[in-house]
């Protein structure tokens, strides 16, 4: 394995999977290439009869900051990586980018929304299993148990 693509959202499954990730890479000697994907539009209110209007997304600090957060995790680990802020669809972009690359491996987090939830909003991680035919590595946010339960046990 040459070349992983982390994808983050920022979330704390995101985290998790930028962490595992990172730490494949280091084992596998492999370079890093980290993506977050900002829409291209933002939907907006745009009036008080209940209709809406969109308008180009402007990238700003929030933007950027998921990025800034895994290249601190990859400094931390001496690591030199690559990022990338894309704009559009998360799974069209992150799958897309993979191709552009020629990428061995994606990791991205799955935040666990249900079946319902992930019905209705819809799912990256499962999208970008789905469309893309590189090897996927969906890391999902692992349960800990909170002081007052390790406590009681």
């Amino acid at each position: 394995m040459n070349r992983i693509l982390i994808a983050t959202d920022g979330s704390a499954a995101a985290h998790d999977a930028v962490e595992l990730g990172l730490d494949l890479a280091l084992e596998q000697g492999a370079s890093v290439s980290i993506v977050h994907v900002v829409p291209g539009i933002d939907v907006v209110p745009w009036s008080g009869l209940g209709m809406t209007a969109a308008v180009p997304h402007t990238v700003d600090d929030r933007d950027r900051a998921p990025i800034d957060e895994a290249l601190e995790l990859a400094r931390a680990r001496g690591m030199d990586v690559h990022t990338e802020l894309l704009t559009g669809n998360p799974v069209d972009e992150i799958v897309a980018y993979a191709d552009s690359y020629a990428f061995d491996l994606i990791v991205l987090g799955s935040r666990g929304h249900g079946a319902l939830a992930s019905a209705v909003l819809g799912s990256v991680s499962l999208g970008v299993l789905h469309e893309t035919r590189r090897p996927v590595l969906i890391v999902r946010r692992a349960a800990v148990a909170s002081e007052a339960e390790a406590v009681a046990v």
